[in-house]
């Protein structure tokens, strides 16, 4: 699509543009392998009989294949194209994640997730880069908000199906993964997209790769914005996905669907926040929008530290989601606008690698935290977390 279409009729066709249809559709598997199933991590723990750091490694072990993959994927796309990855990874995603729930010893389930997780690791990279290969300006802008906006559709509406899934039987949330089985149908049939043509030999084509991407990571900018998301991921499915239903459990008593309720309202902020990224990047700087994100991190997870009754949560969970919304597509926007259009899906693989590092950190960090200070004390880190991005946004990020 030119780069010229950026009046009003055209904004109104990114939105009802097909393929931003099927790219919704990897979009929302993408999200659908951690926030359906962390509502039945309390029922896992009794099924099982683990503890609360040991199913936290349902979602480590399902981000750690992506901090290896997702920047060789990544390259693969540029070479090969982003259909020849995409499909594979949505097959092997679905298989593997569906089988999970005929797993029946938690060794088989960790090994299961590890698998799927291989097939995840280039979902959430490369629907944004063949938004980058797609659309361009506004419109990209445009369509990221768009894409964010049903990342948190799928983060909000999961967690309330997975929960009420749960109340049935722990493994019934593992089923939904077999979703990405026809999606990867329609990515091979229906996805019209510009795929990279590239004629040289592999040893040229990587030196190509680091020759355009070496100048960008050196840049003090850019690797700002790449902490910023490190953080932000950290926070994500550290503080809010992993323990978020741990400290409802523990704390207040909270069921599954209750459990599920709360996370898809904080999701559901996202999602509303997320898709007035147009608006908001019209009407201020992207380091602006940074800095207040981190700032409404440190107010939530403070919040969630000290609340003492079940419906006051609402409240900072909202804020969390509203600080997910303001950062995660304007992050990707902003990596986008200086990715090398020969190595988009190199360049942004990066921060694919990155933001699986958040995801499998983010448990841990939080695990880590809260066996010798607690729930409250593990909260209060993460707000000190967030405080920290925030002086790095003021201080490098320019």
């Amino acid at each position: 699509m030119a780069a010229g279409r950026e009046n009003e009729g055209e904004k109104r066709r990114v939105y009802r543009d097909h393929n931003l249809h099927v790219l919704f559709g990897i979009t929302l598997m993408a999200v659908l392998g951690v926030t359906s199933i962390t509502p039945a991590f309390p029922r896992i723990i009794e099924t099982f009989g683990i503890s609360g750091g040991q199913v936290g490694l349902l979602i480590t072990v399902f981000t750690l294949p992506g901090i290896v993959l997702t920047p060789v994927l990544g390259v693969m796309s540029d070479r090969y194209g982003r259909k020849s990855i995409l499909v594979p990874a949505l097959l092997l995603f679905g298989i593997a994640g569906g089988m999970c729930a005929f797993a029946r010893s938690f060794e088989l389930l960790l090994t299961l997730r590890f698998f799927q997780g291989m097939g995840a690791a280039a979902l959430g990279t490369l629907n944004v880069t063949v938004i980058g290969d797609i659309y361009s300006g506004r419109e990209r802008s445009a369509a990221l908000g768009y894409n964010s906006s049903v990342l948190s559709v799928g983060t909000a509406a999961y967690p309330g199906v997975g929960g009420l899934l749960a109340t049935f039987g722990w493994f019934y949330p593992f089923l939904l993964p077999f979703l990405a089985v026809p999606i990867a149908l329609v990515v091979l049939f229906s996805l019209h997209n510009p795929e990279p043509e590239n004629d040289q030999g592999l040893k040229e084509f990587f030196a190509n790769v680091v020759k355009n991407l070496w100048p960008r990571l050196k840049n003090v900018k850019v690797l700002g914005v790449l902490m910023a998301s490190l953080v932000s991921f950290v926070l994500l499915f550290g503080a809010q996905l992993a323990y978020l239903p741990l400290l409802m459990s523990e704390r207040f008593g909270a069921s599954p669907i209750v459990i599920g309720a709360v996370l898809s309202g904080a999701s559901l902020t996202t999602a509303l926040t997320s898709s007035q990224l147009g608006r908001l990047t019209g009407s201020y700087k992207e380091k602006t929008l940074l800095k207040a994100a981190f700032a409404v991190y440190v107010v939530a997870l403070a919040g969630v530290s000290l609340v003492p009754a079940l419906p006051l949560l609402i409240l900072p969970a909202a804020l969390l989601g509203v600080a997910n919304g303001i950062n995660i597509p304007n992050i990707f926007s902003l990596l986008n606008e200086v990715a090398p259009a020969d190595n988009r899906g190199a360049f942004l693989s990066i921060n694919g690698m990155i933001l699986r590092l958040g995801q499998t950190l983010g448990p841990l960090f939080m695990a880590a935290l809260a066996a010798p200070v607690g729930l409250t004390g593990a909260y209060l880190a993460a707000a000190g977390l967030a405080l920290a991005a925030f002086v790095m946004t003021v201080t490098i990020v320019r």
